[in-house]
């Protein structure tokens, strides 16, 4: 068999300050650069992404792949309609020079372009009229995908991450390639899905805690017994257009059997609306708290700073936290164990590798942007910093999500001011890796309070090592609630929080 294999990589928050151009899917940051044609194979082949997961699956059935174009760029506001048009329509020329059996797509499912709302759908809808209506097509998706109707109706089949972190990201990718075997052997699928009257907030569909763990439980159990393919899309709930939003959906031999999976794990869901609530703290209230605790702690306390996580449309640029941390003496009270990571601020990170290791930098460090309510977010922190690391942002990752890839984050420095360390980057990444603080010289194990700009995805590699995790709700562009959003296209019976 050969197979077209592609993948298109936005999370979209509608609501955030900076556009995703062709430029940010050149440079990837966080993650790997676009690439096309062969290279893609080798290069995505050995990491913990689905595509890569497919392709060692794919290699292990036989079957020979045609590589197309894959591009990804880290979350932000739209895609604008240049990059858009550029990977769409590398894909569909590929696509129509034929000579493969089925395809796959690496898709994450929340992306919204300045011109297209939908715009996985409207990437399928293009590619299945280049490719006909009976060439097998799957997918891939986020647990964060806004799964729509489009996307549904040109997929032959789709399968969701079911962790949250996304530990489970290659074994998805290897989940697509069976399904597409399935589909290669002449197996056709009925396909059903229920939409969730209500928007889940991001930190509360964390997959370690109730009740998404025992609502993936249930999901495997449901396949067991049923022999239905399930997916659980959570849905990214900062995307303003008409279909954002958690569904359940899913493949199978029966209709009827299908729709009666699919009904019983959204009433499931549903019927626990009461439990998806989180618990949220003011910054001032969050630093309290954790120097409180860190006192008689053996391990890190750790503060996420979820409304400027860059994994969900923040610039991770803002300071309510470094405000709140100097405010109230933290560096003082514990020196050298007090860190935060990673703050984007490319002006800074030259200005550290112009002055060097050991020297004093007279800094504004971070930015005042818009928050999510269009109000201005903290002022830049002012003083005088010092530069204890350097390094040219190439960080090879080993964490339980990330292992196999690499960031790319530019010249970057660790910054201390008033005994808080402050690891400044020129790219874009959340804080989802152990080694995101070792590459500047801080051993994350050995502090005793780190604040990571990130919501969930840190836990993976940060809960074993960490004594208590706190949220703090700094001013941000990614609302926690997403209640608090200006919502203009979200339908007015989907309810803003659970």
């Amino acid at each position: 068999m050969h197979i077209l294999v592609a993948g298109f990589q936005h999370e979209t928050n509608t609501f955030a300050p900076s556009k995703a151009d062709w430029a940010a899917f050149q440079s990837g940051a966080g993650y790997p650069a676009s690439t096309h044609g062969a290279a893609m194979l080798a290069r995505m082949g050995p990491t913990s992404l689905p595509m890569g997961g497919f392709i060692r699956d794919a290699q292990e059935r036989g079957w020979q792949l045609v590589p197309s174009i894959w591009a990804a760029a880290t979350p932000s506001a739209h895609v604008t309609q240049d990059a858009f048009e550029r990977i769409t329509s590398v894909l569909l020329n590929d696509a129509a020079r034929g000579g493969f059996d089925g395809v796959y797509l690496d898709l994450h499912g929340a992306a919204v372009a300045e011109h297209v709302d939908d715009a996985e759908g409207e990437l399928l809808a293009r590619l299945r009229q280049v490719v006909g209506p009976a060439m097998p097509i799957v997918a891939s998706l986020d647990l964060h995908a806004n799964v729509t109707e489009r996307m549904l109706r040109h997929a032959s089949a789709m399968t969701a991450f079911r962790t949250y972190p996304h530990v489970d990201m290659a074994e998805t990718g290897a989940r697509a390639a069976g399904l597409l075997s399935l589909l290669l052997s002449g197996e056709t699928f009925a396909t059903h899905h229920e939409r969730l009257p209500f928007l889940l907030p991001l930190n509360a569909q964390c997959t370690l805690m109730e009740p998404a763990e025992g609502l993936f439980h249930d999901l495997t159990m449901l396949e067991l017994q049923s022999g239905v393919h399930l997916s659980f899309a959570m849905g990214f709930p900062a995307a303003d257009f008409d279909e954002c939003g958690p569904v359940v959906f899913g493949h199978g031999r029966d209709a009827d059997t299908v729709a009666a999976n699919v009904q019983a794990l959204a009433a499931n869901a549903v019927a626990q609306r009461a439990d998806w609530a989180l618990a949220l703290l003011s910054p001032a209230t969050a630093v309290s708290k954790a120097l409180a605790l860190a006192v008689t702690a053996k391990k890190p306390i750790v503060i996420a700073d979820t409304q400027d996580n860059p994994g969900a449309g923040g610039d991770a640029n803002t300071t309510g936290m470094l405000h709140a941390l100097l405010n109230a003496g933290a560096g003082r009270r514990f020196p050298g164990g007090v860190a935060l990571g990673l703050l984007h601020d490319p002006a800074a990170a030259a200005a550290a590798h112009a002055a060097g290791v050991g020297a004093t930098v007279e800094l504004q460090l971070g930015r005042s942007v818009r928050s999510f309510d269009g109000t201005p977010t903290d002022a830049p922190v002012a003083g005088r910093f010092t530069v204890t690391a350097l390094s040219d942002g190439v960080v090879p990752l080993h964490g339980p999500m990330t292992a196999g890839n690499t960031a790319t984050l530019g010249p970057s420095a660790c910054l201390q001011i008033d005994g808080v360390r402050v690891l400044v980057t020129t790219g874009k990444t959340q804080m989802l890796d152990l080694d995101l603080y070792r590459f500047l010289g801080v051993d994350p194990v050995a502090m005793k309070l780190l604040v990571n700009k990130s919501s969930v995805h840190f836990r993976a590699a940060f809960a074993p090592i960490a004594a208590q995790i706190l949220v703090a709700q700094a001013p941000g562009p990614m609302a926690a609630d997403p209640a608090d959003l200006p919502w203009r296209k979200l339908p007015a019976h989907i309810a803003r929080r659970p």
